[in-house]
């Protein structure tokens, strides 16, 4: 029986270890891969500054997005991202909230307690691309969306590195959010492990010139490099 005790307990410790293991492992190197900066020369434009452009970097504990004026002269999103599609689309819309991700991922969990297995799995596996694009009325900064200014060339660079993710308007597929002021769009782009939808907001802000980690598989690791507000 002892014999039998034994044996059980070591397979149960090796089953931990295989299902933990990875988990663990992926944590380390993200953590890492999220320390090491792009664009390490990059300074943010100081307060006051009238040229500068605020965006904001939002996050919900899973998904970060990048929150813009609703229009600038670098870029019009009411082009590309219509109040039309709403279902709450007179309000007087100022911002516009975009962020990518996985299809069945991003419509089936809007909150970690809505994770089901089946909808991790294909997720980690890869999977179709959508954008998550949000509208707000003047979005109020806090610790979790945390205020960035950039120069009228880099927040031309990354509005424009955001629509090219828009599928083209013959193949584009409109469908519900999560409430009345938000749409998902289908997107171009393969999500899978090494490209989560925080790593593509990194990649996004990178290609505007902005200081962020090179790989950036969780919300945490985008954040921490925008300053929070106890930082200004």
């Amino acid at each position: 029986m002892r014999v039998r005790r034994t044996l059980a307990w070591r397979i149960a410790r090796w089953l931990a270890a295989a299902l933990l293991g990875p988990v663990i492992l992926f944590s380390l190197f993200g953590w890492i891969g999220s320390s090491v900066a792009r664009n390490g020369d990059w300074v943010e434009p100081v307060a006051g500054d009238e040229q500068a452009i605020e965006v904001l970097i939002g996050s919900n504990g899973i998904h970060t997005e990048i929150v813009m004026p609703l229009v600038t002269p670098q870029m019009d999103w009411r082009l590309a991202f219509p109040a039309s599609d709403l279902l709450a689309p007179t309000r007087p819309y100022t911002h516009v909230a975009v962020s990518w991700g996985e299809r069945a991922f991003f419509l089936e969990t809007p909150t970690w307690l809505d994770l089901s297995p089946t909808t991790a799995i294909n997720a980690l596996t890869g999977g179709k691309a959508v954008l998550h694009v949000a509208h707000y009325v003047h979005p109020a900064p806090d610790n979790d969306m945390r205020v960035l200014r950039l120069r009228p060339s880099e927040y031309r660079a990354l509005t424009q590195a955001i629509a090219s993710h828009l599928a083209p308007p013959g193949n584009r597929e409109t469908l519900p959010g999560y409430a009345r002021h938000d749409v998902f769009y289908t997107a171009l782009g393969t999500y899978h492990l090494a490209n989560t939808c925080n790593q593509w907001t990194s990649d996004q802000l990178a290609a505007s010139g902005v200081e962020v980690g090179q790989w950036t598989p969780f919300p945490g690791g985008v954040m921490k490099w925008v300053p929070d507000l106890q930082d200004r």
